[in-house]
């Protein structure tokens, strides 16, 4: 298992091979025995094949074309909605449109989501995390039809590959990992850390396509701006009012 996780790539590119649909449900059943909280299973799992919808879709994600060339669009989102009605209907008073249920139920469909993608490596699919759920969310809750108290937090495509692109690299495990107590990075650290991306010769075409001086800038003056991030913010806090998670 441990070779298998270490062989993720990213797949951008699928075959025109549909997913068999009781082995989609096979991997769907097994992201639903991820660890969640008090075993609410607070999320849901929209399941897009359908041209037209994916065709909804696309723009939410900058017209990304595995969104409409992938067989399979699976888009996570955090649901206090069914959760909430059952707790209504049994005579209970449910109180999970907070940011705090927001928060739980975030967490918990992102481990739905990891589980789902690790089964479908494990049987030779391929996937792509798309990380503009967040930014276009009431695009999506618009297209998909989400009801209140239920809001997408992450995007997968799903199929098998046309092609088996390169790794992309991760920084040594010093940059993330600390024993006992948090340690604060030198200078020095960060030189050490960051010295083998900086020195590739992919990232420093990537900075003078950019005509940038260090690849730290690409990052923050072209692909994710103060501007944007504040832009795109603001349109998820609306969306999580609109949907009743924040009052």
């Amino acid at each position: 298992m441990l070779d298998l996780l270490n062989q993720h790539r990213t797949i951008r590119k699928y075959t025109e091979q549909p997913i068999d649909n009781e082995l989609l449900n096979k991997l769907l059943t097994t992201a639903c025995r991820a660890s969640n909280t008090g075993n609410m299973q607070a999320y849901s799992v929209v399941v897009t094949t359908d041209p037209d919808i994916k065709q909804q879709l696309a723009p939410a994600h900058f017209n990304q074309p595995m969104i409409k060339q992938a067989p399979v669009v699976l888009t996570f989102c955090a649901d206090y909605n069914l959760f909430s009605k059952w707790c209504e209907q049994r005579q209970a008073e449910p109180g999970y449109d907070n940011f705090q249920s927001f928060m739980a139920t975030a967490i918990d469909t992102l481990l739905a989501a990891q589980t789902f993608c690790i089964a479908a490596e494990s049987v030779g699919l391929g996937i792509c995390y798309l990380g503009t759920t967040t930014y276009n969310a009431q695009e999506i809750i618009a297209a998909l039809k989400l009801p209140k108290l239920v809001v997408p937090i992450t995007t997968i495509t799903v199929g098998y590959p046309a092609d088996m692109p390169e790794q992309t690299d991760r920084l040594p495990l010093e940059a993330v990992v600390h024993r006992e107590t948090y340690t604060d990075f030198t200078p020095a650290d960060i030189n050490r850390i960051y010295a083998e991306k900086e020195n590739s010769d992919f990232y420093k075409q990537f900075v003078a396509e950019n005509n940038k001086e260090t690849l730290a800038q690409v990052f923050t003056d072209i692909r994710y701006t103060k501007k944007n991030n504040e832009f795109f913010s603001d349109k998820f806090m609306d969306a999580l009012k609109i949907q009743g998670f924040l009052k």
